[in-house]
């Protein structure tokens, strides 16, 4: 449709190891600041499970499925992976996400 933005949504669960829980919000909220100075990226949040303890999710905004492709091989993600990595305590759920909207559905 004319005039539609672009988006994509970067998503990424992460379960700490127990006694962790710490160590891994610490790199992922560095993570995520780092991140939100990235040139295409519109927004990176950090939440934290209500339900399951040391569960994290990090939620990223793009501005084309193209610059999360590329974001993932950047040193920022391999750092934060390279540090994440021995804090877990299974591997992570990363996906991306084309936006639907109900405009869309039109």
């Amino acid at each position: 449709m004319p005039g539609d933005v672009e988006m994509a949504v970067l998503t990424a669960a992460f379960t700490a190891r127990s006694d962790h829980e710490g160590d891994l919000a610490a790199v992922l909220a560095r993570y995520v600041v780092l991140t939100r100075g990235e040139a295409e990226c519109r927004n990176v949040d950090l939440l934290v499970s209500a339900t399951q303890s040391g569960r994290f999710l990090v939620i990223e905004k793009w501005d084309s499925v193209a610059a999360a492709r590329a974001h993932l091989d950047t040193p920022l993600m391999t750092d934060m992976a390279a540090a994440a990595v021995p804090l877990l305590a299974e591997k992570p759920i990363v996906d991306l996400f084309d936006p639907i909207s109900a405009q869309d559905l039109e």
